[in-house]
């Protein structure tokens, strides 16, 4: 028996998912014309809806699957490793990861996986030192990406923002983010993300933000404000 590929698995469950739909309302024909004319067509499209928003949902988590896979790809020679994604240079992997993200952010706009799409070209805009372009994505998530990756994107908007000398609009931002924290983001990560913020500009207010999280109970926080109170440094 011939190997299928994964896109044909995916597309062969999604025809059998229709299948099912389309033999329940022959198995119930009866029983669905007593509803009415109405009631059938309702039915008819509720499935089909449902059948198909399940498939573009398998569709979009696989293309930023593919998207974090270049993301993540090592940089040198083949190994032979079919399993390992390699590209012969940095700029390589970076121009593919662009392109891949930026088509899933085009093709699904207001999906958590456009939103992804745009937090990644957001942090590769930065990287690159295209901070205006890094600002757009980034807002684009804070604007339309639901609450706990829009208290991500605020606190690497805030970063850019600070690099282009707006520091009062980056203070603001993850000040909004301490005032309603998300499951991504807790109150004392972004109280620390603040403190880092204002560590050249304003030390003292910074320590005074980053010293009681020494003792937090979460060891992440405390390992994190303990070298931030060394590096700034704090008395």
């Amino acid at each position: 028996m011939a190997r299928l590929t994964r896109k044909e698995l995916k597309s062969d469950k999604f025809a059998l998912e229709v299948q099912h739909g389309v033999t329940y309302v022959s198995e119930h024909r009866q029983q669905l014309i007593r509803w009415g004319g109405i009631g059938v067509a309702v039915v008819v499209l509720a499935v089909a809806f449902f059948v198909y928003r399940s498939h573009e949902r398998v569709v979009r988590q696989e293309a930023l699957h593919q998207a974090m896979q270049i993301q993540n790809a090592t940089v040198g020679q083949q190994t032979g490793n079919p399993y390992l994604l390699t590209f012969p240079t940095e700029q390589a992997r970076v121009q593919a990861a662009v392109k891949a993200f930026n088509d899933i952010a085009v093709k699904y706009p207001g999906t958590e996986e456009g939103a992804l799409a745009e937090y990644f070209l957001g942090t590769n805009a930065a990287d690159a030192g295209k901070y205006a372009d890094s600002e757009q994505h980034f807002k684009k998530v804070v604007d339309y990406g639901n609450e706990n990756f829009s208290s991500v994107a605020k606190l690497a908007l805030a970063k850019v923002k600070a690099s282009n000398g707006k520091l009062g609009e980056g203070e603001k931002l993850i000040q909004s983010v301490i005032d309603h924290p998300t499951a991504l983001v807790s109150k004392e990560q972004a109280t620390l993300a603040l403190g880092e913020l204002l560590a050249k500009s304003d030390a003292q207010r910074a320590c005074k933000l980053i010293l009681p999280l020494r003792s937090s109970p979460r060891g992440p926080i405390s390992k994190t404000a303990i070298n931030d109170s060394t590096e700034i440094p704090c008395k």
